[in-house]
């Protein structure tokens, strides 16, 4: 299984429009960061994990011309803004697979309209099949099943997902026992650490750190980072050995 970090930001991205912060002025490519998201390839499968407003441009950025589906992890724009840029998938493949909670077709339903009218559709509107995940129910992708693993974002449920040795879980605050449980022991964890500061909806560094003794992977990978967080090399120089500060276009193998 290979994984590309197609983007490693939080919701503004880095650099953020108009900042003169000094991670948001640097120059090192690992310190710009596009909207959180990633690609997951197994086999001849390929999977995206959100499809936010930089969609295209990541899609442009991995040379991906084949997706067989989009996963949504919660309804933020962050995550879906993207949605309307699979037409170029839609041309070649026909409609998209998309697998979200249903509150979470509620909300694109009432965004993106056009793209699941079903009378005098306009044409050429990016066309989705849907598949509704609910917690504690694996689902099919390609020929594995995928198991959600249930957070709270503050007050807002998340869905993370484990494929088999490789669990992918962003925008947590809390997440509870039982859902700990699911990826306990795995090999590659990857889990969002926002900043140094405390914040109501995601994990800080310290909360993210604490999460990864008690899940205890083989490694981790640390996303959905603000520029808050520090200059990634010094901020990488600081991490225990098995943790990674993920970056955009890093690759990596399960």
């Amino acid at each position: 299984m290979k994984v590309t970090f197609l983007g490693t930001g939080t919701s503004q991205g880095i650099p953020v429009i108009g900042s003169t912060h000094p991670v948001c002025l640097s120059k090192n490519p690992k310190d710009k960061r596009l909207r959180v998201s990633v690609l997951v390839e197994w086999d001849n499968f390929a999977y995206v994990v959100d499809c936010g407003p930089d969609f295209r441009q990541q899609m442009l950025n991995c040379g991906c011309t084949k997706i067989d589906g989009i996963v949504f992890t919660h309804e933020h724009a962050d995550h879906t803004a993207g949605l309307d840029d699979i037409r170029p998938f839609n041309y070649r493949q026909g409609p998209l697979p998309i697998y979200a909670h249903e509150r979470v077709f509620q909300q694109l339903e009432q965004r993106f309209d056009y793209i699941f009218e079903t009378v005098n559709r306009y044409p050429g509107a990016p066309a989705v099949i849907k598949n509704t995940i609910k917690n504690n129910v694996p689902f099919s992708l390609g020929n594995i099943d995928v198991t959600p693993v249930n957070g709270m974002h503050y007050s807002m449920q998340v869905f993370g997902f484990r494929f088999k040795d490789f669990a992918y879980l962003t925008d947590m605050k809390t997440v509870e026992p039982e859902e700990i449980a699911k990826i306990k022991n795995i090999k590659v964890l990857v889990i969002n650490a926002l900043r140094e500061e405390p914040h109501m909806s995601h994990f800080n560094l310290e909360e993210a750190l604490a999460f990864i003794k008690q899940v205890n992977p083989q490694r981790a990978y640390l996303t959905h980072i603000s520029h808050l967080l520090g200059f990634h090399d010094e901020v990488q120089q600081r991490l225990p050995e098995n943790i990674y500060l993920a970056y955009d276009n890093l690759q990596i193998t399960i």
